[in-house]
């Protein structure tokens, strides 16, 4: 497995989602002023600060680490459907989990 950058990688999650290092700073529960100095100055966080960072995410450690083999398996539209989910709050997921197993029902209903 390549080398990751771990700062860039927050970046570039960032940017996926539209987000300023102050809504990953609210999302994670980490003061801004540390995030902001932990992504200006190029410092790799600790363990258990990346792991609040992946918490505001919404994705694991091992997510944030896995090379992008994974994604490629995607359509775009599963990649569009994915990058929405993570920008939900947990109750917005609860809701949409719940939707969705409506619609299945439904569906299973009418064959």
């Amino acid at each position: 497995m390549p080398e990751i950058d771990v700062v860039k990688r927050i970046k570039t999650l960032c940017a996926g989602r539209n987000w300023t290092s102050y809504r990953l700073a609210k999302e994670s529960g980490i003061t801004y002023s540390t995030l902001n100095s932990l992504l200006n100055k190029g410092i790799t966080p600790s363990i258990p600060t990346l792991s609040k960072i992946c918490e505001g995410f919404g994705i694991s450690l091992s997510q944030f680490f896995a090379d992008d083999e994974v994604a490629a398996t995607l359509t775009p539209e599963q990649h569009q459907l994915m990058a929405e989910w993570n920008m939900l709050c947990e109750e917005n997921k609860l809701s949409a989990k719940k939707y969705i197993q409506f619609l299945r029902s439904q569906q299973e209903q009418s064959v």
